[in-house]
Parts: C-alpha cells; sequence; structure tokens
C-alpha cells in the first residue's frame, strides 16, 4: 500500500507559492528594511486570500 503523506505537503508548497506570487504582485516586498514591513509580508503570504479580497496587511 502507498503512503499519501505527500499530498498535504505538496497542497501546503503550492499555498505558500501562491501567497508569494500574490503578496510580490501586491508589492509587500519592496523596502523589507523594518520588522513591522517583513511581518507584513510574512502575512501577506499566509493570509493571501484576504489580500485578494482586498485588504490591506501592512502593518503601520
Amino acid at each position: 500500500m502507498r503512503n499519501r503523506t505527500y499530498i498535504p505537503s505538496f497542497l501546503f508548497v503550492v499555498y505558500i507559492v501562491v501567497g508569494l506570487i500574490i503578496a510580490q504582485q501586491h508589492h509587500y516586498f519592496n523596502n523589507l528594511g523594518t520588522v513591522r514591513r517583513v511581518v507584513s509580508a510574512v502575512f501577506a503570504v499566509l493570509l493571501w486570500w484576504l489580500v485578494l479580497l482586498g485588504i490591506n496587511l501592512q502593518i503601520k
């Protein structure tokens, strides 16, 4: 019998790649000089579906 534990790992990688692409398109990776901007970029990658809904995840 085959082990299918690779499927959740593959889906997680796809989720992160989609998040990276969307965060880059919405300029979350510009000027990552402060901790706030890095945290905003991480949130944008992990919560990319909120970015698509128009929610600004930049920490001010």
